[in-house]
């Protein structure tokens, strides 16, 4: 069949919306009509050469849909199933898996590559292979992918809005929760409020936080922070730090939670400082894999036992905390409407991303058309 997609064809080029051919899905595997695609970082990542993946690749990895059809063998899936998709794919078998660690599943190590756990393609531009982003593709308005990326959910719940839950929301939630292990009285630094940082907010508030102090250049994400549970919110890192001194009576923060779009040696290092005895830093955040980023004394990191702690997935277990996730929706306790700054079709995606670069946008989402 055919499918209008978004591709990257290299790095610095902007996406182009074309048709493709979609294979139908093989054993494991199932067809997936997208409603909604959240607008990630990583997708810009990607093209602006901060990671390099397979090119060409359908970009999204934030998606939520309808399934249409399944390949044989498939048991967690049916047509007419509601599936929030999970970036990362588990198998449920490997040695993460089997230890608790899904978030570092085996299967991860091809999601840059774009192609399916048997090694092959479903998309195709003119007879040549296109990967999917992480196994999925979310920028296509169909796509063939893997059971183990897919997590069924009640039909009522507004796919265009729990969409969130396949990355931003489980990211940023659970490199508060799991990652830094939040508990009630702490103080908490969050250093960048984009898509992944406001829910670092939101996880951090959720779990007792004392203080939770937002840092964000641009007042619009200050503003949006303490909207979604920061006690406290900061220009710049220095501002943070003196504040976090005064709040802590000279200890310093329990933990901080590095989440800018891009990270450099100067964030990492201010949230280093930041934290007390003990305490930890989490990496959540990208950058360059090939230029080093954190630079640190030696000598405070063992005489103050402090520690570094980098965060995919939010350290968690996407078949457990997706559904977890939409629990703390329906009850209320976990806004995602509110995240969702803009809108937008498929053929503005580019002009979705220039919005996420200048600032604008918490969360942009594209609608698929007839969603």
């Amino acid at each position: 069949m055919k499918t209008r997609a978004a591709v990257l064809r290299g790095t610095g080029q902007d996406f182009d919306v074309t048709e493709l051919e979609l294979d139908p899905p093989k054993t494991g595997e199932a067809l997936i009509r997208f409603v909604a695609a959240g607008l990630c970082h990583s997708d810009e990542h990607l093209r602006h050469g901060d990671i390099v993946p397979r090119f060409p690749i359908v970009g999204g990895h934030e998606g939520a849909g309808i399934i249409e059809e399944v390949g044989p063998g498939v048991t967690r899936l049916k047509p007419g199933d509601h599936v929030i998709c999970s970036f990362l794919p588990v198998c449920g078998h490997c040695r993460w898996c089997s230890t608790g660690q899904s978030n570092l599943c085996d299967l991860g190590a091809t999601i840059l590559d774009g192609m399916l756990p048997d090694g092959t393609y479903r998309f195709h531009d003119n007879g040549a292979d296109v990967g999917g982003m992480c196994m999925l593709g979310t920028f296509s308005g169909r796509a063939v992918i893997s059971e183990n990326s897919a997590i069924k959910v009640d039909d009522d719940l507004p796919l265009d809005k729990v969409v969130l839950i396949g990355c931003a929301v489980p990211t940023g939630f659970g490199s508060a929760v799991h990652a830094a292990a939040t508990e009630p009285g702490d103080t908490i630094a969050i250093y960048g409020i984009g898509g992944i940082g406001i829910n670092a907010v939101q996880g951090a508030a959720l779990a007792g936080a004392r203080n939770v102090v937002a840092i964000d250049p641009l007042a619009n994400k200050r503003d949006a922070a303490e909207q979604f549970g920061a006690t406290h919110s900061c220009e710049t890192a220095e501002q943070a730090q003196a504040l976090i001194t005064e709040l802590t009576r000279g200890v310093g923060a329990d933990k901080a939670i590095v989440t800018v779009g891009v990270v450099t040696s100067e964030v990492i290092t201010s949230a280093f400082h930041a934290i007390r005895k003990g305490g930890t830093v989490v990496v959540t955040g990208l950058s360059d894999p090939t230029k080093n980023t954190i630079e640190l004394p030696g000598s405070i990191l063992t005489l103050f036992e402090k520690r570094i702690q980098g965060s995919l997935f939010g350290s968690g277990d996407p078949f457990h905390d997706i559904p977890r996730m939409v629990e703390l929706y329906r009850s209320g306790d976990l806004k995602l409407d509110e995240l969702i700054t803009t809108t937008y079709t498929l053929d503005q995606v580019n002009e979705g991303y220039q919005d996420l670069l200048d600032g604008k946008n918490i969360r942009g989402v594209i609608l698929h058309a007839g969603s």
